[in-house]
């Protein structure tokens, strides 16, 4: 509430009333924030298709060096991707508390989340440096370049994703499910299995397609 004043006028005339400027209800836009990141994994969409488009082209350029079926460990690969996917499942189950407004259940299936995103980012680092011990850093060949380039990309994301997941439980613990953290965490939850649908197409693009002859 804010009162413009007006001065006191002359020759008797009666002074106009102070105006006075009320918002009634909530100032954030209904919606607006889940639009807003709409947007924006509309646009991070169009960086991996750029970088699946470049391993598309590069993907089989390996300058005399090891291609994919040399280099990829199929079973340690499957078992990642069964990380990631389990996670998705999880975090589902955090929503699910979350509407049932249960604050414990919702940290417990956030931080089993969290420990599944972070084996899963365990173990691509393990693949890197593995990959790397044996000489096929992505200095190696244009394959290799462009192979590091979009999975590395996609697990900087997971870590972007686990700090903010990290985030939230803070928040959560310290406000608890009040109506902009239930918003924050659709945001998370839409990024989270927007990561997951990434990987399945590297699952299938680089690792299954690489493997072949």
């Amino acid at each position: 509430m804010s009162d413009t004043y007006a001065p006191p006028l002359t020759g008797g005339q009666t002074p106009p009333q102070p105006l006075s400027f009320h918002v009634e209800g909530e100032h954030h836009p209904q919606n607006g924030t889940l639009l807003g990141f709409w947007v924006y994994l509309m646009s991070d969409c169009l960086v991996f298709a750029c970088l699946f488009a470049t391993y598309g082209v590069l993907g089989r350029s390996y300058a005399a060096g090891p291609s994919g079926a040399d280099l990829f460990d199929l079973p340690l690969v499957a078992v990642n991707t069964s990380l990631l996917l389990l996670s998705s499942i999880t975090y589902g189950f955090a929503m699910l508390e979350m509407r049932r407004n249960r604050i414990g259940a919702t940290q417990g299936w956030l931080a089993v989340t969290g420990l599944l995103g972070a084996g899963f980012l365990g173990l691509e680092l393990y693949e890197f440096a593995h990959l790397i011990h044996e000489g096929a850093g992505p200095q190696r060949s244009a394959f290799l370049s462009s192979f590091f380039t979009l999975v590395g990309t996609h697990g900087l994301h997971v870590t972007f994703g686990i700090v903010w997941l990290v985030t939230m439980m803070v928040q959560v613990q310290l406000h608890g499910l009040i109506p902009a953290n239930r918003r924050r965490l659709m945001c998370l939850s839409l990024f989270w299995h927007f990561l997951d649908l990434i990987w399945v197409g590297v699952f299938t693009f680089v690792y299954l397609m690489g493997v072949l002859p």
